[in-house]
């Protein structure tokens, strides 16, 4: 088994960061509303998400490693 390295993480962050851009650049519009939808939404619907979220790529990580 081969453990995930520094350089493993920063391909992950870039990646992201990657994806979100392009989010970004070919839908500003579309991105300003989803982010006011999270401000107005309740505190506990974000944690839920964010929890799927983590957990899903968690699950995505473990699929790719074995």
């Amino acid at each position: 088994m081969r453990s995930v390295g520094f350089g493993d993480f920063l391909v992950g962050l870039g990646m992201v960061l990657v994806l979100e851009g392009l989010l970004f650049t070919a839908s500003p519009h579309w991105m300003r509303s989803a982010m006011k939808s999270a401000l107005e939404s309740p505190d506990n619907i974000l944690r839920v998400v964010g929890l799927v979220s983590a957990i899903a790529g968690l699950i995505l990580i473990w699929l790719v490693r074995h």
